[in-house]
């Protein structure tokens, strides 16, 4: 079964382009080396310039698992933190269908 993962983050005023280029270097790095990762989206709130939601597909668990655990992901969390205002809040989906 897929999984789904929407993850919402709040970040600082004035921090947006340094989070966005951070970001994208994770997201060209998951692209190029997670088959098992089907969608790795960022996407900006247009009624809130400073919320993003991460969209994300994984084909199963096991991929989902592995992205948490690659280098890249892990280093991304201390570049993206001190431009987040808060905490992000994850829900995880399951594919119907």
């Amino acid at each position: 079964m897929g999984i789904g993962i929407v993850a919402t983050l709040k970040v600082q005023g004035g921090k947006n382009a340094e989070f966005e280029a951070i970001f994208a270097d994770l997201a060209k790095q998951v692209r190029a080396n997670e088959q098992g990762c089907l969608m790795y989206q960022l996407t900006r709130s247009q009624s809130d310039p400073n919320t993003y939601k991460v969209l994300e597909l994984y084909k199963d668990g096991e991929a989902l698992s592995h992205h948490g655990q690659t280098d890249y992901f892990r280093a991304a969390g201390p570049k993206l933190g001190p431009c987040l205002a808060g905490r992000a809040e994850i829900e995880r989906l399951d594919t119907v269908g």
